[in-house]
């Protein structure tokens, strides 16, 4: 076995595979760029290494940094995590060259698989079941579309070497592929340095499922169930689970077999992924591409099968034999995972870039399972993805672990900058999703409009409203306490309040015997036991019997809580303040219509327009960059371009203005 293993990855994966190797008594060499200089993964290795600034480009995908801090450490293996150079077959190559183990599979399996047009070719070869389409090399964008008539309309337009979303564009029609194709390849280039690009059918009612394969290179290759990935956005993964509330046994197995057939096919050794894309309505399943490292959403299957695949990958590259067979492979439970990042989901999930000035995740338990790399003090960089961390839950059904989902996310609290928690937990409280109808169109179909902030309504806004009357009321009782105050002007505690929420006034009684209060508002009484101090982030106790967890911070005169995806303002009033406030007049927004603003801050790589121009609504204006995906701001109206602010190649923060509409 090694005795020191380096990580040629950063934030969570890394932080990750540190974990299991401590168990394992390995030994463990991080590698941080500048920006990441006091970053978790740093602090937990035994040992760091500097290879270079910034951008992953100049650091983290240097191969010859890597092999350069083995060589100094005595690294004896390298684990690439995902992302990366982790399914970089020069990257292996060069490993092995210098004799340093590769904790993956070898080259030819990487290559095979890597480059998505030679991967559905093998699949054909191996009997694998693959979606029509074009897998040769298309020239131009007229090209595209006479191959997309030819493959028949809806068509996926898909970069060779893409992956995470990149270099992915859906046409319906001759126009969208005419501009899809233009846009898959030059993300393309961008994110992959390959601008080759293939058609195929898109399937529709998709389900994305994937079967996590583990094989040994000595003979056996195994499966380890399946997972559903089917709620993504623009393609990116938002909530897992194993095993898939769609599949049978007989399919788990047929999917099970088939990706099997496949590792064999590239005599393929460690852990692996066989993406399928499935036709909701007629249950065919094609290849879709193989992933030849650890998935991001691997710990959902460890859940449920106990066995830990950062641990069985530093086995196999050490040369040990799997002692499972197939049929010692148990799927026991239900596990989901929810990816938390530092995005605005309410701004079209912009990412949010800043420091963490509040960070207390969740408890951990058998449970609830927390994967991150950041801590409270810490930074999310705009040079990498935003994750902030990987939400597990786990329970013997798949409604038990929707529930511990959602007690976790309740007691996420994230402060410093924006975060995705209020969308996951609106996702988690759908019916379609309890139910179990996904498809790849859910959060498309379920958010038409985009995720909007919708204010706590019924039980659950009075609920809140007690919650803050209560919270008002300690801060209160303290208050009292303070000593020093103007006569006359003493501060007296009040059982009687106006809790004011939205545009609604909320008149509640409180009475407090013990730790137990009792709440008096519309004529119904609530019991509220908790031990909340002022100050605590959490609000934690039961709430007529039910157990609940609340956020709760004091913002100014008001209160802001949190619960169940939802956010409200609250402010508690005496019933002087109350009337007053009823008087007060309410002051619009700036109307910012006439302006073309920055949805993201990002690269203004063109400006499709001049001043003067008449242009259309639906027409293209600007293309912005950011995270190395261009995004087409297009005219919601007919208008004329009466002046530009922003010249191309210029960086944009969110909001800034780049062109002005005549009026």
């Amino acid at each position: 076995m090694f005795t020191k293993i380096l990580i040629a990855n950063r934030g969570e994966i890394a932080c990750r595979v540190i974990k299991t190797c401590n168990k394992m008594g390995i030994k463990t060499v991080a590698v941080y760029s500048d920006a990441d200089k006091d970053a978790l993964h740093v602090h937990l290795a035994d040992e760091a290494v500097h290879i270079g600034p910034p951008p992953s480009a100049q650091s983290y995908l240097l191969i010859d940094r890597i092999v350069e801090a083995c060589k100094a450490t005595g690294a004896q293996a390298v684990h690439p995590g995902y992302g990366f150079l982790s399914e970089k077959r020069e990257f292996q190559e060069a490993l092995a060259k210098a004799g340093i183990a590769f904790i993956g599979p070898d080259a030819h399996a990487i290559f095979a698989m890597g480059d998505k047009i030679e991967s559905k070719k093998l699949a054909r070869a191996a009997n694998v079941n693959t979606v029509p389409g074009f897998l040769d090399v298309i020239k131009d964008a007229d090209e595209a579309v006479k191959i997309a008539n030819e493959v028949g309309y809806p068509v996926m337009i898909k970069a060779s070497a893409g992956g995470g979303g990149k270099g992915m564009r859906l046409a319906w029609n001759d126009a969208e592929a005419h501009e899809g194709f233009i846009s898959a390849t030059n993300e393309a280039k961008a994110s992959f340095a390959d601008d080759r690009v293939f058609i195929e059918r898109f399937i529709q009612e998709p389900r994305h499922i994937e079967i996590q394969v583990l094989a040994d290179g000595q003979g056996t290759v195994l499966y380890l169930g399946e997972r559903e990935c089917s709620i993504q956005r623009r393609h990116q993964k938002v909530i897992e689970e194993a095993p898939s509330p769609f599949l049978s046994h007989e399919m788990r197995k047929q999917m099970g077999e088939q990706a099997c057939a496949l590792a064999r096919a590239v005599d393929y050794k460690s852990a692996g992924t066989v993406e399928f894309i499935v036709g909701g309505a007629t249950g065919e399943f094609f290849f879709l591409e193989m992933n030849t490292r650890l998935q991001v959403e691997h710990p959902v299957t460890e859940k449920i099968t106990g066995i830990d695949l950062v641990e069985w990958m530093i086995k196999v590259a050490a040369g040990q034999k799997l002692p499972f067979k197939q049929e010692d492979i148990k799927l026991n439970g239900w596990a989901i995972e929810a990816r938390v990042y530092a995005e605005d989901p309410y701004r079209n999930f912009l990412p949010s870039t800043g420091r963490l000035t509040r960070y207390q995740p969740p408890a951990e338990s058998d449970n609830v399972r927390v994967d991150t790399g950041v801590y409270e003090g810490g930074e999310i960089s705009m040079f990498y993805d935003p994750m902030i961390a990987k939400l597990i839950s786990y329970g013997p059904t798949r409604d038990d672990a929707i529930a511990h989902m959602r007690d976790a996310l309740d007691r996420y609290y994230i402060r410093g900058l924006t975060h995705n928690i209020p969308f996951l937990a609106s996702l988690l409280s759908k019916e379609r999703f309890v139910s179990g109808k996904l498809t790849t169109n859910f959060i498309a179909e379920e958010y038409a409009g985009g995720f909007v902030a919708t204010p706590p309504s019924g039980n659950e806004a009075v609920m809140l409203v007690v919650i803050a009357a209560i919270a008002n009321h300690r801060q209160v009782a303290r208050d009292v306490q303070i000593s020093g105050q103007f006569p006359g002007h003493e501060m007296q505690p009040d059982n009687n309040w106006v809790v004011v929420i939205g545009d609604e006034y909320h008149d509640v009684s409180i009475s407090l015997i013990g730790s137990v209060y009792t709440a008096i508002t519309n004529g119904k009484t609530w019991t509220i036991d908790s031990d909340w101090r002022l100050g605590s982030p959490l609000f934690i106790g039961t709430v007529n019997g039910l157990p609940v967890s609340v956020q709760v911070d004091r913002q100014g005169i008001a209160w802001r809580i949190a619960h169940a995806g939802h956010q409200a303002k609250v402010m508690v009033l005496n019933k002087r303040a109350a009337d007053l406030h009823r008087l007060m007049p309410h002051k619009a927004p700036p109307d910012m219509s006439k302006y073309l603003l920055s949805p993201m801050p990002g690269l203004l790589r063109s400006v499709e327009v001049v001043e003067g121009q008449e242009v259309k609504a639906g027409e293209a204006l600007a293309v912005v960059e950011a995270m190395k995906m261009e995004n087409i701001l297009k005219a919601e109206r007919d208008g004329t371009i009466s002046k530009l602010h922003a010249k191309p190649g210029e960086s944009l923060a969110v909001d800034q203005k780049i062109l002005e509409f005549g009026e």
